[in-house]
């Protein structure tokens, strides 16, 4: 385009560009993430403990960690297939089996990706047409809505209450089974809540999908994770194989976060448009990753074992010291989550988080980022070593103390 002369004198004038223009609407309108908004604040402050970002608070086990450095020393840089290196899918498929029940085949039942992350994207772009819906129970995970959303889709949180334990029951999913919609998302152990799904409610959720002829999309990245009892993919039980997509990997249960090492496992036809997507975006998962990956399947149980204990200590310690402090609070059942009331305080969960962050230098994330149905909470990690969350609990605990009566509005800031 030729820049325009100047109204009066006949100069010239550069062509300023309207940038906004050049943006899909789609994306425009497309919120950060509360998470990502909120630390990036922590990250300009000093002296904070975090009780924020959803990571394990320890190290890749020193096995996994030394199998990619000598995958690097041994010269092995180049691309994989798109569906990932066949050894990994081959210990991927024994290691569902063992965690599922469900047996997949390593030709054409597993994709390697580039984390969860990727293979939920990979999932919801193979599977929406314009303007079809996806269910999910809320408050969710972050990315559920805008992937939804990017992928041209309507995503339709089902809330769940505090007094029912955050569990999406059955009769919730069926009175949203309506025509538009495609699948249900369904994340358990949850995030941010560590709820699993009761295994009459999973039965009952599972005939609804097959009535209705949805698709499930099954993340179960925390799966190895749980307390009480073991968890239970929906993909397992009778006819669910045939319509599930079972999302998983390495970097919660493996402490692989940096890894970026995740897969998807479901029904050929699904997988093979998945890969469609794969290999125009991210070709192939990074196979420095997926040696490690190999490494960590084969001979990582017992450091998830222990991982899996340690949690569960951290996770007993937090619960027992905010629900002291006046936090009404569901113990969870898997994850490294609690997702603590902060109704009785009067404040919102941005205002309790940014206070909480401000006075006490203790960093929570505030539950609105979450969804609608996650305002009135705030997440807690309990993957954090345990030094920091008693250096959290007693930062919190004088801060409540000076400015809370129990059960009551808060003290007039300082």
């Amino acid at each position: 385009m030729q820049p325009a002369p100047g109204p009066q004198t006949g100069k010239i004038l550069p062509f300023v560009p309207d940038e906004t223009s050049w943006v899909a609407r789609h994306v425009q309108d497309l919120p950060r993430s509360g998470i990502r908004d909120f630390f990036d604040l922590v990250q300009s402050m000093e002296g904070i403990v975090s009780l924020g970002i959803g990571e394990p608070g320890e190290s890749t086990p020193w096995n996994i960690r030394e199998q990619a450095i000598f995958a690097l020393e041994s010269g092995k840089t180049g691309y994989t297939s798109n569906l990932g290196l066949l050894r990994l899918r081959q210990a991927i498929s024994r290691y569902m089996e063992r965690l599922t029940g469900v047996c997949y085949d390593p030709e054409g039942e597993i994709l390697v990706t580039v984390g969860v992350s990727e293979a939920l994207d990979c999932a919801l772009r193979a599977i929406i047409n314009p303007g079809e819906q996806i269910l999910y129970a809320e408050p969710s995970y972050v990315a559920y809505s805008p992937g939804v959303l990017l992928a041209h889709g309507v995503p339709v949180g089902i809330p769940t209450r505090f007094e029912d334990g955050f569990r999406l029951r059955a009769q919730a999913v069926a009175q949203r089974a309506k025509p538009g919609v495609k699948a249900l998302l369904l994340n358990a152990p949850a995030n941010p809540t560590g709820t699993m799904v009761d295994e009459e409610e999973l039965e009952g959720i599972a005939a609804i999908s097959a009535k209705n002829d949805w698709v499930v999309l099954a993340d179960e990245i925390y799966a190895e994770l749980t307390y009480e009892k073991r968890h239970r993919s929906i993909a397992g039980l009778p006819g669910m194989k045939e319509r599930t997509v079972v999302l998983n990997g390495l970097s919660k249960a493996f402490a692989m976060t940096g890894f970026r090492l995740g897969w998807a496992c479901g029904p050929t036809s699904l997988i093979a448009a998945m890969v469609k997507i794969h290999q125009y975006s991210m070709l192939c998962a990074p196979i420095l990753s997926q040696e490690a990956g190999i490494e960590a399947l084969e001979h990582g149980a017992a450091k998830v074992e222990s991982m899996r204990r340690s949690y569960q200590r951290k996770r007993n310690y937090l619960w027992r010291s905010l629900t002291a402090l006046g936090f009404p609070c569901h113990r969870p059942e898997g994850a490294f989550y609690l997702f603590p009331s902060i109704v009785p305080f009067g404040l919102s969960s941005q205002e309790f988080a940014f206070r909480l962050l401000r006075e006490a230098r203790v960093a929570v994330v505030p539950g609105s980022a979450f969804g609608p149905s996650g305002e009135g909470y705030l997440r807690c990690s309990f993957s954090p070593r345990m030094g920091d969350l008693e250096e959290a609990v007693g930062r919190m605990s004088r801060w409540m103390r000076a400015n809370f009566r129990k059960g009551t509005s808060p003290a007039t800031e300082n």
